[in-house]
């Protein structure tokens, strides 16, 4: 293990977008070349200067970007200084860290992607990725809940993706206002409704705890496998490198088994509801 898995490296942040009232997309760059190569799915350790350091995961469309991208809610003390930064200003990065989504595994498979509000970040550079080679996969599915259609992630993207051929894209949100015209509850009931064949899918979830929980019961009584079933498992994650023992699950630790797991290999310590 090096000193760099310790030590944050400095980046500019070049650009800020903001997706919703209390989330915004950063763009960050290093002083100079590329960022480092990612697999979708992995994090970063962002550390706001003179208030700590949290993990975030990746949201970049590419392996080798030229800027990472982080998509960021504002819910705590670093959080919230992060969100709070302006073109400009300077933050630490310690990454990339973790596992990704199986995509290059998965070529030749129909995917189900499943979403619950900001777990869309985490999956978005799978989406991309899996897009951006159309040709290597089957049938894609794109499922997508939120609490309120005023707090959806990455709006006009979602709607981009929907335009891509052979793409299923449904999104649904848990209450609707006088100009929702969309399914209405838990993004889980649209499992059923979607189109592939569940023996040669590919499932990749990211979202609430609860709500991957019974996302994983609806695909598996859809007849995916759970060796078949990705989820995405971020806790409380501090060092990044396996050694601080916030982020342990069972026998694991998810900053380096995971984030990204696959369901048969937790499925026994998931349904516990105190782990």
């Amino acid at each position: 293990m090096s000193v760099a898995s310790f030590v944050p490296r400095v980046y500019r942040v070049a650009r800020v977008r903001r997706e919703l009232s209390d989330t915004v997309t950063l763009e960050l760059v290093p002083p100079a070349g590329a960022c480092p190569p990612f697999e979708p799915g992995q994090f970063n350790m962002l550390y706001a200067f003179g208030v700590g350091e949290v993990a975030i995961s990746i949201s970049s469309d590419r392996g080798e970007p030229s800027a990472f991208v982080h998509t960021v809610r504002d819910v705590g003390a670093v959080s919230a200084a992060i969100a709070g930064l302006q073109p400009g200003a300077s933050i630490g990065l310690r990454g990339p860290f973790g596992t990704g989504w199986p995509v290059a595994a998965a070529e030749g498979a129909d995917i189900v992607f499943v979403a619950g509000g900001l777990g869309l970040a985490p999956l978005r550079p799978a989406i991309q990725r899996v897009l951006a080679h159309r040709h290597r996969y089957g049938r894609i599915v794109i499922l997508f809940g939120t609490r309120h259609p005023a707090e959806m992630l990455y709006r006009h993207e979602l709607e981009h993706w929907r335009q891509h051929p052979g793409v299923e894209l449904e999104v649904t949100v848990d209450h609707a206002d006088a100009d929702w015209h969309g399914h209405v509850g838990v993004v889980p009931a649209l499992i059923p409704r979607a189109t592939f064949d569940p023996h040669e899918t590919v499932a990749m979830v990211c979202g609430p705890e609860v709500m991957m929980r019974f996302t994983v019961s609806a695909l598996r009584d859809a007849g995916v496998p759970t060796g078949r079933i990705h989820v995405s498992m971020e806790r409380n994650m501090k060092c990044a490198i396996g050694l601080c023992g916030h982020c342990q699950f069972g026998p694991t630790f998810i900053c380096k088994d995971g984030p990204v797991m696959r369901f048969d290999r937790i499925a026994d310590i998931f349904a516990t509801r105190e782990v």
